[in-house]
């Protein structure tokens, strides 16, 4: 592994890292921008990216807006919308050539900065709110993503199953908003809703590739003109740890063939912690890979389940399975999943168990200095966690866990709810 390390500024209350490095062909650019999740916020927040994204006050119709990019040699240009423990984030990515690989009049880098700055800031805009048609289009794509997740019955029960458990907390909201709140939105208040976002949003800017945070620091200053933002410029952790007085069962009855069982679990170790190499172990070997506890025992010795994985958000300190199954097989897969919760406090976990879970995350770890996004990911969950923990200094973490380690990172973990999605009664 060589050691990337990120340059960190801040200019006018945007966090800047840089890595400059020739090992890529492109410059790869990263905004993240997030918000605290909030039930009022959570929807206007999701569909602000979608109608940035159909034009700008230069290329205000959406076929300038993609010939742009093409002209920038086939720049290009995307956003996700995902939550990180109880925050909502934005991202948008920017991929563009270097310029030396081009003959170009203009500086590529120069040339995406001024795009970006644009969509950000200059949205195209008919009578000082955003264009009806653009609000109208997008808020139908927004409405078809949140059905598509209830037609998709994998996604629509990993989504129930935390909406249960974390039904007091901010995290049980989706990131891409709720479809009861789509109607309401007009091109007006989604406009005033975009600049109370750009005002309070905290905002890191990423670029990895030939260059300097000088040069970067510059086109900030140039291309993203927000005036003095007042902004928090950090993330704060929310975190306390709860403790679950009793495992609560939801059932859900839908027209499904194939009953979906899942389970959300809570832990105390999170991002920050020293211990979170452990907990990763601790999800690689319960849920996380093909040679799991519960990949193995559920699905392939028992036949009782067709899928049956775990994963672990390290930011909200909570771990979730899933698993589907024959609906008449609830109760054995109940008690054959809690069996290998037992066996993890138990410590039974093999050498073989240990070396294969190590294997499979030193992968994930080293894939990460392939891609420029991925380093850049890497780093900005520091940013998000307050930790500052190199993949290096993680691998190393990881490489010296042993069972006892594991144990100890089982017994932190607690079933919380039980959530299965069953089908119809019979009449």
């Amino acid at each position: 592994m060589t050691n990337h390390v990120f340059q960190h500024g801040n200019v006018g209350g945007i966090r800047i890292h840089v890595l400059p490095t020739k090992t890529f062909k492109t410059y790869a650019i990263s905004l993240y921008a997030g918000l605290p999740l909030a039930e009022e916020t959570v929807t206007p927040t999701a569909l602000i990216p979608f109608v940035l994204r159909r034009g700008t006050a230069s290329y205000p119709e959406t076929t300038q807006f993609r010939e742009r990019l093409e002209e920038l040699y086939g720049a290009g240009f995307g956003f996700d919308v995902y939550k990180r423990g109880d925050y909502q984030i934005i991202q948008f990515r920017m991929d563009t050539i270097n310029d030396s690989f081009v003959q170009s009049k203009e500086s590529l880098l120069g040339e995406s900065f001024a795009f970006l700055g644009e969509v950000l800031t200059q949205p195209v805009l008919e009578g000082g709110s955003f264009k009806a048609s653009y609000v109208g289009t997008e808020r139908e794509t927004v409405r078809k993503k949140l059905e598509a997740i209830v037609n998709d019955k994998i996604r629509y029960a990993a989504e129930r199953c935390i909406e249960e458990m974390c039904r007091e907390e901010p995290y049980r909201l989706h990131p891409l908003g709720q479809r009861a709140d789509l109607d309401a939105i007009t091109p007006d208040s989604l406009h005033q809703s975009y600049l109370s976002w750009l005002e309070g949003a905290i905002l890191d800017l990423y670029v990895v590739g030939d260059t300097t945070p000088e040069e970067v620091e510059k086109l900030v200053e140039r291309h993203f003109g927000f005036g003095g933002r007042t902004a928090s410029s950090q993330y704060q952790s929310r975190f306390s740890p709860k403790t679950v007085t009793e495992v609560r069962t939801v059932e859900e009855r839908m027209d499904v063939g194939q009953g979906k069982l899942n389970m959300g679990l809570r832990t105390s170790v999170t991002y920050r912690d020293d211990a979170y190499a452990h907990a990763l172990m601790y999800n690689g070997i319960l849920g996380g890979y093909p040679h799991s506890k519960l990949f193995v025992n559920v699905r392939e010795k028992e036949s009782l389940a067709y899928y049956a994985s775990s994963r672990y958000d390290g930011h909200k300190g909570i771990a979730t399975i899933q698993s589907g199954i024959e609906i008449e097989n609830y109760g054995k897969a109940v008690d054959i999943i809690r069996k290998q919760l037992d066996e993890m406090k138990k410590g039974n976990i093999s050498d073989l168990e240990l070396n294969q879970t190590k294997a499979m995350i030193r992968n994930l770890l080293l894939e990460i200095q392939d891609s420029a996004f991925e380093m850049i990911a890497f780093d900005f969950n520091r940013q998000l966690s307050g930790k500052d923990r190199s993949a290096e200094e993680l691998m190393s973490q990881v490489e010296a866990s042993g069972a006892e380690d594991v144990k100890r990172a089982a017994d932190t973990v607690q079933l919380d709810t039980i959530y299965f999605l069953t089908g119809q009664k019979e009449e």
